[in-house]
């Protein structure tokens, strides 16, 4: 992993996985660095950058005023699927994070995220600034080699592609806002709302499955075309033949639609959701067909992916 810091500290970009999916890394101290990330994945500069610590002590680096519910929630959920926006301090610069007075920190669940930032942090880095990694709007990768397909044209010689293996969540860390008295969801994800109100003993604010208001804050993912492939992703309608299909293993489909993914449980749905929606582009397929899983829980972050997959094609 040493290798690999090294390559952050002197300005190149290292993809990583983490839990969730594969993150596109930089020293998130060095402005030229973090210009590459926005380079190569072709990302508006107004959107801010989620930095990735080793351990909630990170968070005293890049925060200011935290709330007593914000560490509560990090002490539940770090490391995991959550990303804290808090007040941010002086070394948060405007390069990481669009120009904003706040800052989104998370510790990635994952031992090769780890061990790159721990590696990072014993030769002086603070934090590496890490969107997915993955052409702006595009379906996140889940695997090195997605990464590699999806960036192998855009990064230098001295990048590196970390191998971890496939994710174990699938879809992107919840986002918290935590800047006002009580937490609000930005976006999304395996952190759910009853697991922040179980944290904090607070009521989390903003509709569980509508787009939440982020005209205050900007964050990763908040727009309504993101996370599309190429095919055509329409939901909750029947599938014809040569179309594409993505459904929970109790929903049938006719002869001759091309069966993506049959997960089990939502939590498998989440896992294989961007990988099947990938395999929809490598066999050229024009249209899948998504029947969204129902209920609480992290299904209410894949329908919220899958509204913004199905929003890209009324953009067009």
């Amino acid at each position: 992993m040493g290798d690999a810091a090294g390559v952050l500290l002197a300005g190149g970009l290292v993809a990583f996985p983490t839990e969730t999916v594969y993150g596109l890394g930089a020293d998130a101290c060095n402005a030229a660095a973090v210009a590459r990330i926005y380079s190569v994945k072709g990302r508006p500069a107004d959107h801010p950058l989620i930095v990735h610590v080793a351990s909630m002590d990170g968070l005293v680096d890049w925060a200011r005023d935290v709330p007593t519910y914000a560490i509560s929630l990090a002490r539940d959920f770090w490391p995991g699927p959550m990303t804290l926006v808090v007040r941010r301090s002086d070394l948060a610069g405007d390069f990481v994070t669009g120009g904003q007075d706040t800052v989104g920190v998370r510790v990635p669940n994952h031992p090769v995220a780890l061990g790159l930032i721990e590696a990072f942090v014993r030769i002086g880095g603070k934090g590496v600034a890490a969107p997915s990694a993955n052409r702006f709007g595009n379906v996140s990768p889940t695997t090195a080699q997605a990464v590699a397909a999806e960036l192998g044209d855009y990064l230098a010689d001295g990048d590196q592609i970390l191998d971890g293996g496939a994710c174990d969540v699938g879809v992107e860390s919840t986002i918290i806002d935590c800047t006002w008295d009580t937490p609000k969801i930005l976006r999304p994800g395996a952190i759910t709302i009853e697991m922040i109100e179980q944290s904090t003993g607070l009521r989390v604010v903003g509709s569980i499955d509508a787009a939440v208001d982020v005209t205050v804050i900007r964050v990763s993912g908040s727009l309504d075309s993101h996370y599309a492939p190429v095919a055509t992703v329409v939901l909750d309608q029947s599938p014809v033949a040569g179309q594409g299909f993505i459904a929970m293993a109790d929903v049938a489909a006719a002869d001759g639609v091309v069966r993506l993914a049959a997960p089990a449980t939502h939590e498998e749905f989440a896992r294989v959701l961007y990988s099947a929606l990938r395999a929809a582009d490598e066999q050229g397929l024009a249209t899948v067909v998504v029947q969204q899983p129902q209920g609480d829980g992290i299904a209410i972050a894949i329908r919220d992916r899958l509204m913004r997959a199905a929003h890209s094609e009324t953009q067009m």
